[in-house]
C-alpha cells in the first residue's frame, strides 16, 4: 500500500515524520510531501522517502513574500503526479495551506483522508462554517484527535458520522531519545532546590500567557520551602513587552527565553521542570501536551478542545477553566508548594508513561490508521 502523507508547509513536522516512521514500520509505503522547514532541524527519515516537493530553493524571506505564486502551480503538480500513481494508494492530507483555494486542487484520486490538526474557532462564523464544510467535505475520511473534535466536525462542519474516525495523537517520544542533546540553555540555570513550573511552545494570544502570569501572583513562598520560578520558553508570535514587565512585579521569578527551541535543546529543558502548564483559551490539540507525557511531567491544562478530554480520560492532568486565574494559581500551588506537592507530581507522571506506553504509542496509531486506509480502499 502506497502511503502519501501531505503537509506542503510543514506545519507540523514532528506529527507528520513520527506517523509515517510508524506507517512505515507497520509495512506502509510512506512518502512525506512537504517543505523545508525554515526554523531548524527536523527528525530525520525512518523508513519512509521525504520529497520536498513545495517552495523549494527559496530563501525564508522570499518563501514569506512569494509563497502563493509557487503554491498553485506546485498544488497542480501534485494532483498530477497522484492522479498517475499506481494502486492502491492512499492520499492523507494534513494541512492544506490555502484551504479555500487547495480544496480545489487536491487529487481526483479515492481514497483521500485529512487529519483534522484544526477545525473551527470558539463561535465561528457563517464564512468559517463553509470554508470547513468544503475542505473536510471533499474527504472520504477525516481523523480527529479527540470525541469533542470528532463531535465538532460532525455537529458544526456536518460531516456524517460514518466519515469521521478518532484516532489519538501519538506521544513525541523521538524526543527522549535523541542521539545528540543540548544543555540547559544559561538563561535557564536556576537552583537545584527550585521548583520550576514550564510553559513551553510558541508565544501566541490564544494560549493564555497573561493568565498564567496573573495565575502566578498566588505562588507565595511558603516558609521553608524553596521559591518555585516560572519559565516562559519559546519562539515569540506576539508583542511580549507588557507582560514581561508585569512578570518583574511578580513575587516568583520568572525566566523568558523568548526564542525558536530546536529539537536537541528540548530535553534538558523537560527534564529540568516540575511542572508542565497549558493555559490556553482555545485549541483542539497540542504538541506540548504530547511532548510533556512523553517525558511524563506533571500538567494543568486548560479544559479546551481534545486537550481537556486527554487529561481527564487519563488522568494524566489537572485541569482548569480557560482564563480562571484563581483556578490556574491554586491548581500550579498544589503541585509545587506544600507536603503534599511532590507526591502529587508523582502520580500524574506515572499516568504520563502509561498513557505513553498506551494509547498515545505510535504503533497502536500506525495500525489504526492503517485499519481506516484499508477499510476505505476496499
Amino acid at each position: 500500500m502506497q502511503v502519501k502523507l501531505i503537509d506542503p508547509s510543514a506545519f507540523t513536522p514532528p506529527y507528520d515524520r513520527s506517523l509515517a516512521a510508524a506507517l512505515a514500520s507497520q509495512g506502509a509505503d510512506v512518502e512525506l510531501i512537504t517543505s523545508d522547514f525554515t526554523y531548524g532541524p527536523v527528525p530525520e527519515p525512518q523508513g519512509y522517502e521525504v520529497s520536498l516537493d513545495f517552495y523549494r530553493r527559496l530563501t525564508p524571506r522570499a518563501r514569506r513574500l512569494s509563497k502563493a505564486v509557487h503554491h498553485l502551480p506546485e498544488m497542480r503538480k501534485l494532483r498530477r503526479q497522484l492522479d498517475a500513481a499506481p494502486d492502491p494508494m492512499v492520499a492523507h492530507y494534513q494541512w492544506l495551506t490555502m484551504p479555500q483555494i487547495d480544496h480545489r486542487l487536491i487529487s481526483r484520486r479515492r481514497p483521500r483522508v485529512m487529519t483534522a490538526h484544526y477545525i473551527l474557532p470558539p463561535g465561528p462564523t457563517r464564512k468559517q462554517v463553509s470554508g470547513a464544510r468544503k475542505v473536510f467535505g471533499a474527504m472520504d475520511a477525516v481523523i480527529a484527535h479527540s470525541r469533542l473534535g470528532a463531535g465538532r466536525l460532525v455537529e458544526e462542519v456536518g460531516l456524517s458520522e460514518d466519515r469521521v474516525r478518532v484516532i489519538p495523537h501519538g506521544a513525541f517520544d523521538y524526543l527522549t531519545r535523541l542521539p545528540e542533546e543540548k544543555p540547559l540553555p544559561p538563561e535557564l540555570e536556576a537552583p537545584p532546590e527550585a521548583p520550576v513550573i514550564l510553559f513551553f511552545g510558541l508565544l501566541r494570544p490564544y494560549k493564555g500567557i497573561g493568565v498564567l502570569i496573573r495565575a502566578a501572583e498566588q505562588l507565595a513562598e511558603a516558609p521553608g520551602e524553596a521559591t518555585p520560578e516560572l519559565w516562559i520558553v519559546g519562539n515569540p508570535r506576539m508583542d511580549l513587552t507588557e507582560l514581561m514587565e508585569r512578570s518583574e512585579r511578580l513575587n516568583v521569578k520568572v525566566r523568558w527565553l523568548p526564542r525558536f527551541i530546536e529539537d536537541p535543546e528540548i530535553p534538558a529543558i523537560m527534564r529540568r521542570a516540575d511542572v508542565l502548564v497549558l493555559p490556553y483559551l482555545d485549541g483542539e490539540q497540542s504538541g506540548v501536551l504530547y511532548t510533556g507525557i512523553a517525558f511524563g511531567k506533571a500538567m494543568v491544562v486548560s479544559d479546551v478542545g481534545g486537550i481537556g478530554e486527554v487529561a481527564r480520560d487519563h488522568g494524566l492532568a489537572r485541569t482548569v477553566e480557560p482564563g480562571n486565574t484563581e483556578q490556574l494559581g491554586a491548581a500550579l500551588s498544589g503541585l509545587v508548594i506544600g507536603d503534599n506537592a511532590v507526591e502529587a507530581r508523582r502520580e500524574l507522571e506515572e499516568k504520563c508513561r502509561a498513557a505513553a506506553e498506551g494509547p498515545f504509542a505510535w504503533e497502536g496509531i500506525a495500525r489504526q490508521t492503517i485499519d481506516l486506509y484499508e477499510e476505505l480502499l476496499a
